[in-house]
């Protein structure tokens, strides 16, 4: 589904990403994991088609994700960005009816169908009671919910997303990640913090580190306090299938 060969990103003087490869497996939910400025973000925006990388390319479905154009791209990756802005004071519902936007032609109204969508995917995510409700009128947590929704209303088989669970409590990280975790056919990737609920509920793990890829495959097998201790310089060991850390 989403092949990384060679990918590299360089800013200016500086270089964010090196020589990244990886073939990443259909269906699964793969971690992107590493500390604050590893190219994790970059990453997704390279694979997403927002970023062209400096080296190197990104395939999907076998496709140079360049190659595409931005209609038939939208049909094949969504994307939930780790910090949501919206310019226009559209309601919940009209935001995660956006997600329809790739299937319809122009000056075409929405569909039932695309209408039954949207309501399917807000109620998915908990925000069908917010569907009348402007951005100025919900919380971070609900606005980013409201983005999962409208996300998921795009119907792509491959979904990226940055951060999707940082504003959320702890009650819909659960929702959210068991929602993902049961989309049967989407390939997933997602940059996430919490060690534990990642291993929790994704499948794979690219762990970044430094701008290179120090790991990648199950997350089990990754997740090691060889690796936690590499790459976050912090001290952890497991216990009854959690990591904990050494403080």
């Amino acid at each position: 589904m989403i092949g990384l060969q060679h990918i590299g990103v360089v800013y200016g003087q500086r270089r964010i990403l090196n020589d990244i490869s990886a073939d990443l497996k259909e269906g699964c939910i793969t971690a992107v994991m590493g500390p604050n400025g590893c190219g994790k973000t970059t990453l997704l925006r390279c694979i997403g088609g927002l970023l062209e990388p400096t080296e190197g390319q990104v395939l999907v479905e076998g496709q140079a994700v360049q190659s595409y154009g931005a209609r038939a791209l939208a049909r094949k990756v969504a994307f939930v960005r780790q910090h949501q802005q919206t310019d226009f004071d559209f309601s919940a519902f009209e935001t995660v009816l956006m997600g329809r936007n790739p299937y319809q032609h122009r000056l075409q109204n929405e569909s039932q169908e695309d209408w039954d969508i949207v309501e399917r995917c807000m109620r998915q995510t908990g925000t069908w009671e917010l569907r009348l409700a402007k951005p100025a009128e919900m919380s971070g947590g609900e606005l980013q919910r409201v983005m999962i929704a409208r996300a998921l209303a795009q119907q792509t088989p491959v979904l990226l997303m940055d951060e999707p669970v940082s504003n959320l409590d702890i009650a819909h990280q659960r929702d959210i990640m068991r929602l993902l975790r049961d989309s049967e056919g989407k390939t997933t990737l997602i940059v996430i913090h919490d060690l534990n609920l990642a291993l929790r509920f994704c499948d794979d793990l690219l762990l970044l580190h430094e701008g290179g890829l120090l790991y990648h495959g199950p997350i089990a097998d990754g997740l090691t306090p060889e690796n936690i201790r590499r790459v976050y310089g912090v001290d952890a060991h497991m216990a009854e299938g959690r990591i904990l850390f050494d403080y």
